[in-house]
């Protein structure tokens, strides 16, 4: 049957992290700080919204765009927050998640060996979404010495006749790491200069901590008109599985991402919809509350690595550490599997995230303190069998 398979889909590795969790499936009393999902319930405003969605038979079609009314609280939503303005009728339109509008982006402005910029360690399906429309992903390696924030120099080295895009996301997931407003004027000056598109995934925007509230790179002087931001509803709102996201940007690649959009998707779910304008409008005090909660966590992961003596650099963003495990003198899949069969407990191997992820771990903080707590007793445990072995 392998004949039958195109050959761009058969050279194309499943995720990194796929063998790891085949692994962690047929184990017993596992803790899991491996998935990028809130442990919060999805705020009571949104689920009733939902609720009375349904009961008034508010599940037809809606246009392929998304709703209008969910347009709207989108374009009032990122003007007040992230200084950005967009057309609700022109410029918006509403996803299947953030991955949807990666995935549609990327298919929209791509011809056959197109070159795409790649910040790593990065989101898992950047690349595959990449090569799916056609394109060559070309990687730009970040480092903990610089706190994973990409630089300018590093992104012109690797710019050619062929650089069509650059696809970036900050605050990042898997390390946290954020870029402060003098660290993305510097990369937008680049790309000025040379004419690049941005893809710019914003989905954890609302999780940055600290005293630098996030930037779009939208907002900067001349990158309006080059940015196609994509954000959505699942990080801040603990909304996962609705499934909804929204890519904005300029007018003439919007339509063209709908064209797409309209022939594989039709529309994003209906009630899910629904749900985003009532978060949109009443749930500021909910994401406040959470993103408090998260901050405690990651204070409290960090304060216990450093006293541990695990090397992890300050994230500020997301809900994500990504400790180094140079020191152990194993590598990122090899910890991670031990932990996994002599702790019990499930993190992810950096490597999963790009090549110079090799020497790091993902670890999630969106659990609950408890859950955290008996985390970081494992992997203290852990250590103390690496350091005897030693």
């Amino acid at each position: 049957m392998k004949s039958f398979i195109a050959q761009n889909i058969r050279d194309l590795p499943y995720s990194g992290i796929r063998k790891f969790f085949d692994i962690a499936a047929e184990m017993k009393d596992i803790i899991s700080l491996s998935v990028g999902e809130p442990d919060f319930a999805t705020p009571l405003s949104i689920r009733e919204e939902a609720v009375r969605t349904l009961e008034s038979q508010g599940t037809k079609y809606t246009s392929n765009v998304g709703l209008l009314e969910l347009r709207n609280e989108i374009s009032r939503y990122l003007s007040r927050k992230y200084d950005v303005n967009y057309d609700p009728n022109q410029q918006i339109l509403i996803t299947v998640g953030a991955s949807e509008g990666i995935d549609v982006a990327l298919r929209a402005i791509l011809n056959p060996g197109d070159e795409v910029l790649v910040v790593e360690p990065c989101y898992v399906s950047y690349r595959p979404c990449v090569l799916m429309a056609g394109g060559v992903p070309v990687t730009i390696p970040t480092s903990a010495e610089n706190n994973f924030r990409v630089k300018p120099e590093d992104i012109e080295m690797r710019i050619t006749e062929k650089t069509k895009a650059i696809l970036i996301s900050y605050p990042s997931n898997p390390t946290g790491a954020i870029m402060e407003r003098k660290d993305i004027e510097a990369v937008a000056d680049l790309l000025r200069k040379h004419e690049i598109l941005v893809i710019s995934d914003e989905i954890y925007a609302e999780l940055t901590y600290g005293d630098e509230a996030h930037v779009s790179i939208a907002s900067l002087p001349g990158m309006y008109e080059r940015t196609i931001l994509l954000n959505g509803f699942s990080k801040a709102f603990a909304m996962t599985g609705w499934r909804l996201g929204y890519a904005c940007g300029p007018e003439e690649i919007i339509a063209e991402m709908i064209k797409i959009h309209q022939y594989v998707i039709m529309c994003a779910p209906t009630n899910a919809q629904h749900a985003g304008i009532c978060a949109l409008r009443s749930c500021d005090e909910e994401v406040k509350e959470m993103k408090a909660e998260y901050d405690l966590r990651r204070r409290f992961m960090l304060d216990e690595f450093w006293k541990m003596g695990i090397d992890c650099f300050e994230s500020r963003g997301a809900f994500y550490l990504f400790p180094s495990i140079k020191s152990f003198g194993l590598s990122s899949e090899e910890f991670c599997i031990r932990l996994l069969k002599e702790q019990r407990l499930a993190i992810v191997p950096g490597p999963a995230f790009g090549e110079c992820g090799e020497g790091f771990v993902r670890i999630c903080y969106a659990y609950s303190l408890e859950n955290i707590r008996e985390a970081l007793s494992r992997i203290q445990a852990f250590i103390n069998t690496l350091k005897k072995e030693g």
